[in-house]
């Protein structure tokens, strides 16, 4: 596991400072859930945790627990399967597979072709800072991007 870093999640919430409140998130590859808890913590109505590792969703519900997130649902489960499922629309969205899977391009072309993105939705992406970003669907704009050590990092908007 590799949890985003503290000054990048700082960053990342100041971006998202206007569109937070009242969210639904989605946190793909949710690993110590950082990132959605985060969100829980500024105000996202609810945060949708998805993690293949059995032992990492385990250890992330122990936390959404002792921290009180009500609005969190931890899933135990492949991100690449999960959204093959029954879904309703993310306002946000948090991607960031592990830098040697390569599976942005993918993952992003499945969040838009399988209508799981709400109008004006924000979708952050991960990976390593020597790659460069993966052609994004029609319509997705990068906002912001930013690198901090060996980690890029962006925000994506979609337009309809």
């Amino acid at each position: 596991m590799r949890p985003t870093p503290e000054r990048i999640r700082e960053t990342l919430f100041n971006w998202l400072a206007l569109s937070i409140e009242g969210s639904r998130c989605l946190d793909l590859f949710a690993g110590t859930g950082a990132l959605g808890l985060e969100a829980l913590s500024r105000g996202a109505a609810e945060v949708v945790f998805v993690e293949n590792s059995a032992r990492a969703a385990a250890l992330l519900k122990e936390s959404a627990d002792r921290l009180g997130a009500n609005g969190a649902r931890i899933h135990k489960a492949d991100a690449i399967g999960y959204l093959r499922g029954d879904h309703k629309p993310f306002d946000i969205v948090f991607l960031d597979p592990p830098f040697t899977a390569d599976l942005l391009g993918d993952l992003c072309r499945l969040l838009d072709e399988g209508s799981w993105l709400a109008e004006g939705a924000r979708i952050y992406l991960e990976q390593a800072r020597e790659r460069p970003w993966p052609r994004l669907p029609d319509g997705w704009t990068i906002i912001n991007d930013k690198t901090a050590g060996q980690v890029r990092y962006a925000l994506v908007t979609v337009k309809d």
